[in-house]
């Protein structure tokens, strides 16, 4: 063999080999198999909506064209998904969760409820950022956030359980602003929380505004007793429909100075990541890089964004490795701060 037809060998066995390695493996994994995607919550909600939106075009990005099916696991909040995806599926990069970024602060506060750790998970992304936002229903007569700060009775306000925006917000502005809240909990997502709203069974709630805005959007159009009126919300969303709103840190700021202040900035970091994407641990990494890329090419795909208008989805891309970052802070709350969100964890006996 002449030195000419060695070359030429040498190359096309580099070739082969390089197809056979590990992302070339990950790019013919998928063909013929179904992803699941696990949604902590019930059908109806933010979580399930742009989870189901999500789903419908993420295959034509993955190599092999792989069936989706969308699965709702509710409970404790998105917990039961949480340890479920960490403790009982395969990490072959075939079950995807979405649950409450809250559970990582669980985490950080010790809750003995939570099965797994952040760290460990593998981040895909996520669609969304959080504007939590409380609203309450016509029939109470309030309109702003100082008839809510001065309502004569307690308002009862609809909750899934603790660990979610529904339970501890509400907490979290009775400890800061002096609202008279009842946290009303049990009920399985917003969905049951706004038909609960509807028969008078509870004043108001609070959630995410780019969930409210779309899940509860036939209850803002109403009118009279009949309406939801959003009264404070955090963020920056320049949405006409809470652009004039108070914000929640200008209002803490202002009433509780820089105690009420802190409680409000360890709570709220879990908002930069809301609703993300994540497979458990020890899938491989060549199978996650190919989710990340699937994922922010979904986000980007136009078919998608114009979905997402249409279904008035607030989409805002955060990449699997900026949500590592996140759950590092998280996990590094100062002992307190952790101290002063302790009430958000519910009291257990001994096990």
């Amino acid at each position: 063999m002449n030195k000419k037809s060695f070359l030429c060998v040498t190359m096309m066995v580099g070739l082969v080999l390089l197809g056979t390695g590990p992302q070339a493996t990950a790019n013919n994994f998928y063909e013929g198999k179904t992803i699941r995607f696990i949604v902590g919550f019930a059908a109806g909600g933010g979580y399930d909506t742009y989870t189901r939106a999500i789903a419908r075009h993420i295959s034509k990005h993955i190599p092999g064209n792989p069936t989706t099916v969308v699965e709702n696991m509710d409970g404790a909040g998105s917990l039961i998904a949480a340890n479920y995806l960490y403790k009982n599926t395969e990490p072959d990069g075939l079950t995807v969760g979405i649950f409450n970024s809250a559970m990582v602060l669980r985490q950080a506060l010790g809750d003995r409820s939570v099965r797994f750790d952040a760290r460990k998970l593998g981040w895909i992304g996520t669609p969304s950022v959080g504007l939590p936002t409380c609203a309450v229903m016509g029939f109470t007569g309030l309109k702003t956030l100082e008839d809510v700060i001065n309502a004569k009775k307690p308002l009862r306000m609809g909750s899934t359980r603790a660990g979610a925006t529904t339970d501890d917000l509400p907490k979290i502005l009775n400890l800061t602003l002096g609202t008279k809240f009842e946290v009303i909990s049990g009920y399985k997502g917003t969905a049951r929380i706004r038909l609960a709203m509807q028969k008078r069974e509870v004043d108001g709630a609070c959630w995410g505004w780019e969930s409210m805005r779309t899940t509860g959007r036939a209850m803002l159009d109403a009118s009279g007793d009949d309406r939801l009126i959003p009264f404070i919300t955090h963020g920056k969303s320049a949405d006409p429909e809470v652009k004039d709103l108070p914000r929640l840190k200008d209002v803490i700021r202002a009433r509780s100075g820089e105690d009420g202040l802190a409680i409000l900035n360890a709570w709220l970091p879990q908002y930069e990541f809301q609703r993300p994407f994540s497979v458990p641990p020890g899938t491989p990494k060549e199978r996650l890089a190919l989710l990340r890329k699937a994922f922010k090419a979904t986000l980007q795909d136009p078919e998608f964004l114009a979905e997402a208008k249409d279904s008035k989805l607030l989409i805002t891309y955060v990449p699997g490795d900026e949500i590592e970052k996140d759950v590092a802070q998280i996990l590094a709350t100062p002992e307190k701060a952790k101290e002063n969100l302790s009430f958000l964890v519910p009291k257990r006996g001994k096990s």
